[in-house]
């Protein structure tokens, strides 16, 4: 029995419903080069910035068993860097996506006029899950200022936009950020970013594992899976049907993505666990995916997208 992972994200094909996240082992021109020539079915750039940044001091990242923890600060090489790299990624034969995360919405107006105007981009995904404006919290978690930026950002010609949401905790807020995102042409809504400010402990040393924020960052991994299929969820109920969802957090095996697929994402991100394995990973969540729908007979995703079941 053949088995179908093919999918589409705005209108654009994918061979397959799994690909990197942005942040991981994607800000040089090697690392999305690698991703290239991976099973990624994209090839997603970091989250970049007007200019290049240094982003925040080491130690910044630490994994264990059950997932991640991080401070980055939204290291990469600024937007135009990743606006050249474009041409040279087609070579590859698969999507190439740029993540934006502007450091105010006159950053992110600039980028994105720039990038649509570059033909090798196919999608630009907007972060708004990390602070924008000095004392306010992330753009995702103030309504008001979300669609003040949604106002400003879909007034011009674009490639296929998307974008990325922080973790949603309260059902009156998934409807809430639901009913702004259903008034603008968004193409796609990945969820989920890292849970913020979490913290992580060194029992030997008595000390956080991470220098920034004094121990302080964003947690992937296992640890966020739960909340990352309930925003998937929620998303894919709430929102019009031609927004897809793509899923991210604590994908690292195939059942995991089978898992993100019935909550009804229509694609899959890989952040930790690429981290973690490399490249590789993408091969083998494949196959394993593969197997499991070969179990249950399905063909292709479309056969168990969405198709969550309630306890009767």
């Amino acid at each position: 029995m053949s088995i179908n992972l093919n999918t589409t994200i705005g209108g654009i094909a994918l061979n397959s419903c799994i690909y990197n996240a942005s942040g991981p082992k994607c800000t040089t021109k090697e690392e999305l080069e690698n991703i290239g020539k991976s099973f990624s079915a994209a090839i997603l750039t970091k989250s970049s910035t007007l200019e290049l940044r240094e982003g925040n001091p080491s130690p910044r990242y630490y994994e264990n068993d059950l997932g991640s923890i991080n401070s980055m600060g939204l290291p990469n090489k600024g937007y135009q860097f990743y606006a050249d790299l474009a041409k040279n990624m087609r070579q590859y034969n698969k999507p190439y996506f740029v993540s934006v995360a502007g450091l105010s919405l006159e950053n992110n107006l600039t980028m994105l006029q720039d990038l649509s105007s570059v033909d090798a981009i196919d999608a630009i995904e907007l972060n708004l899950s990390c602070p924008n404006v000095p004392g306010k919290p992330q753009t995702g978690y103030d309504f008001e200022r979300t669609q003040h930026v949604l106002d400003k950002v879909c007034q011009f010609d674009q490639h296929t936009l998307g974008i990325k949401l922080p973790p949603y905790f309260d059902l009156i807020h998934f409807r809430q950020m639901a009913e702004i995102i259903n008034q603008y042409p968004i193409k796609f809504v990945t969820c989920v970013n890292s849970i913020g400010n979490g913290l992580v402990i060194d029992i030997d040393q008595e000390q956080v594992v991470i220098k920034p924020k004094d121990g302080f960052g964003g947690i992937g991994g296992d640890y966020i899976k739960p909340t990352a299929l309930a925003n998937v969820r929620q998303f894919y109920l709430l929102l019009r049907d031609d927004i897809d969802i793509i899923g991210s957090g604590g994908a690292k095996t195939g059942s995991d993505v089978f898992e993100h697929i019935l909550c009804g994402a229509s694609a899959v991100q890989i952040g930790t666990q690429y981290m973690k394995e490399g490249a590789s990973c993408f091969e083998r969540i494949e196959k394993e995916l593969k197997n499991l729908m070969l179990q249950k007979n399905y063909t292709s995703i479309k056969d168990f997208q969405g198709k969550l079941q309630s306890i009767k």
